[in-house]
């Protein structure tokens, strides 16, 4: 199977994450399959090409049920290959056994969400291949139909703050709409403010740590978001309350902006939650 951010291997262990609570931002067609099963290896190429069509619309988990015997029972699989697409939560369409390409493509899309929704998906994917500006472009194209979007104005503002363009950001921070995501809008604000207010040199006077915070917003203002996390890291190793508290909230719009789908943002939140615990 060919490495991608929309085809991915799940287990028990990472299902609710990767399956549950993604279908909340695009839909995830689950493929439930074994080595040994004959017709899996032909209906699965076929998914796998179709995912990569469509470039981020839906996300493919392959799940192997004989590693995974609790989840195949859980969501009653009782022969394979089992095709079940998730939507918030929930399975909205199934199918078993080999079905057509035709077929395959039409149970596709019938899953896809409006048109707006389905470019905030693929720039969804595109942030989580830190493709800042390519994601930018999509989630305007979203706003176009929708300019009310809550998934695609916070998709905007992680991709502005992203490439360091915090004054672009702010003004659809702070009038961002109540929905499911304005906490996360919150959460961003602080970095917005601190990285707009970055001076490109700090006060003679600076205490250390202010000047090493002060440098990790210009670089964040660079648009080198990871160079400024392990900058205030940091600040954060010598004060977890440096700046009462600030710097925290900061780092924390950091891991907002980059995203659970982000691979680095794992290991930079156990980072944080090291120094702090």
């Amino acid at each position: 199977m060919n490495a991608s951010s929309h085809i991915i291997e799940v287990n028990q262990a990472d299902f609710h994450t990767e399956v549950l609570l993604h279908s909340s931002q695009r839909p995830v067609v689950v493929d439930f399959w074994a080595e040994w099963c004959a017709p899996c290896k032909v209906i699965g190429p076929i998914l796998e090409k179709l995912a990569h069509e469509e470039g981020g619309a839906f996300r493919l988990a392959k799940l192997d049920v004989d590693a995974n015997p609790g989840l195949a029972e859980q969501f009653g699989v009782r022969g394979i290959p089992a095709i079940k697409a998730f939507r918030n939560g929930q399975v909205v369409a199934e199918f078993s056994g080999v079905r057509p390409e035709a077929e395959i493509r039409q149970f596709l899309k019938a899953l896809q969400p409006p048109l707006g929704d389905m470019a905030t998906g693929k720039a969804d994917a595109l942030l989580a291949e830190e493709a800042w500006e390519a994601a930018e472009d999509l989630y305007r194209q979203a706003l176009d139909d929708n300019p009310d979007h809550p998934a695609a104005l916070l998709g905007l503002a992680r991709s502005l703050l992203a490439q360091g363009l915090a004054a672009a950001a702010l003004p659809i921070l702070r009038e961002f709409p109540v929905s499911k995501l304005y906490a996360t809008a919150e959460q961003l604000i602080p970095l917005a403010e601190t990285m707009a207010a970055a001076n490109d040199s700090p006060p003679d006077e600076a205490e250390e740590l202010d000047a090493l915070a002060a440098n990790a917003m210009r670089l964040a203002g660079r648009g080198q978001l990871l160079a400024a996390m392990d900058g205030l890291l940091d600040v954060l190793r010598e004060n977890k309350q440096h700046a009462a508290g600030r710097t925290r909230q900061v780092f924390l719009g950091c891991l907002a902006v980059l995203g659970d789908e982000n691979p680095n943002t794992r290991a930079y939140r156990a980072d944080l939650a090291a120094l702090l615990f």
